[in-house]
């Protein structure tokens, strides 16, 4: 591992994990919700990007990670307007991440 890779596991975990519950949200609000959705497939694809960065040590992965915990607190804010199962699972998903991806980037500054 070079002087600028770190391991990022446990975040690597929840960043997965959210991505998952966006990408179910995705399905279910096809059609019904257009900009659940659309945060939803956003927050989805910047949280695989993440995992990506995270899983090969990536010293940009603190950078992503900013952004994703952006998009994810956007998308959570969204889901939690809509009281069904999916969307809220998916915003605590969303907020978990947030929380973890500012972690892992302000303990790697």
């Amino acid at each position: 591992m070079s002087e600028h890779q770190h391991n990022y596991p446990s975040y690597c975990d929840t960043v997965v994990q959210c991505a998952t519950e966006c990408e179910k949200c995705a399905d279910f609000c096809m059609g019904e919700m257009p900009e659940c959705r659309r945060l939803c497939r956003d927050c989805a694809n910047i949280c695989w990007t993440c995992a990506s960065f995270m899983s090969r040590g990536s010293c940009f992965a603190e950078v992503i990670g900013k952004v994703c915990a952006d998009i994810c607190e956007a998308c959570a804010s969204e889901c939690e307007k809509h009281q069904n199962e999916h969307c809220q699972k998916c915003a605590e998903a969303c907020r978990g991440c947030a929380a973890e991806c500012r972690d892992m980037a302000s303990a790697a500054a």
